[in-house]
């Protein structure tokens, strides 16, 4: 199981490569029942990370914490350091929203706002005071083409959002994300609602993505994780017992529950 961080960071850094995130044994506890059992794992900037694992395995609960999501579940209790440009964000003195328009998140379902398209990118900047509306203009234009959405709608911006597709309505959720330009994006099981040719365009999304965000996302789709991401951590049980370049989880696993897991003889 992974445990050391600082030795992982350590060899990041000897690479010359940036950490983005790290957590320094997390735990997480939903009332009594240990969720994640002191998990240190590092993510390397503008790299797409896949955490992948049974459900329950912790990947979730795991993603949430990293930028606060489980403060918002009654009788959960996150301990441990959650490191973000030198903070430890996992603190009473971090201002949450201001920590989530640095790390962003876009979740499983879809969840547009009853609003127009133009209302659901800048919802988020105007409760902010950003009230230019040429600076809103755009921002609204520039999210939705870097969601790879813009030549779908920009003619019909004042149309409501969930008049979108499935595909269309989870491109949107990305661009509201990155709206409020944040370094991090984390998403959950993004295209698991999706059809392939939706899952296709957000998957393609999420690549053209990383060359400005660091993207760790969650999924149980095998294909997806081997297709898009750089890095893959595979949890069992609340634990990471493997963390490594993607093609040498899918390739060359160090461990035989990995070597399960992901070429199906797992269970």
């Amino acid at each position: 199981m992974i445990t050391d961080t600082e030795t992982y960071i350590r060899d990041l850094n000897k690479e010359g490569n940036e950490i983005a995130i790290s957590t320094d044994d997390l735990h997480v506890w939903y009332g009594s029942h240990e969720a994640i059992h002191g998990i240190s794992l590092a993510f390397e900037r503008f790299k797409i990370s896949a955490l992948i694992g049974a459900s329950g395995s912790g990947k979730s609960t795991y993603l949430r914490s990293l930028n606060r999501m489980n403060d918002n579940i009654y009788g959960t209790k996150v301990l441990g350091k959650i490191y973000y440009r030198g903070l430890n964000i996992n603190s009473d003195k971090i201002d949450v929203y201001e920590m989530r328009k640095h790390i962003g998140m876009v979740f499983q379902q879809p969840n547009p706002f009853a609003k127009s398209i133009y209302d659901n990118i800048t919802f988020a900047l105007k409760q902010h005071g950003e009230k230019n509306k040429e600076k809103l203009d755009e921002i609204v234009e520039k999210t939705l083409k870097q969601a790879a959405l813009w030549d779908q709608v920009k003619d019909k911006l004042d149309t409501s959002a969930l008049a979108l597709s499935g595909g269309q309505a989870q491109r949107l959720c990305i661009a509201r994300a990155i709206a409020m330009q944040p370094d991090i994006l984390l998403m959950d099981e993004p295209a698991s609602a999706l059809d392939p040719v939706s899952t296709q365009a957000v998957e393609d999304t999420m690549v053209q993505l990383k060359d400005n965000y660091t993207i760790i996302i969650v999924t149980h789709n095998m294909q997806q994780a081997a297709r898009i991401s750089d890095y893959t951590a595979f949890f069992h049980q609340g634990d990471v017992y493997e963390y490594d370049q993607t093609k040498n989880i899918f390739l060359h696993p160090h461990i035989k529950l990995t070597d399960d897991y992901v070429s199906g003889h797992f269970g």
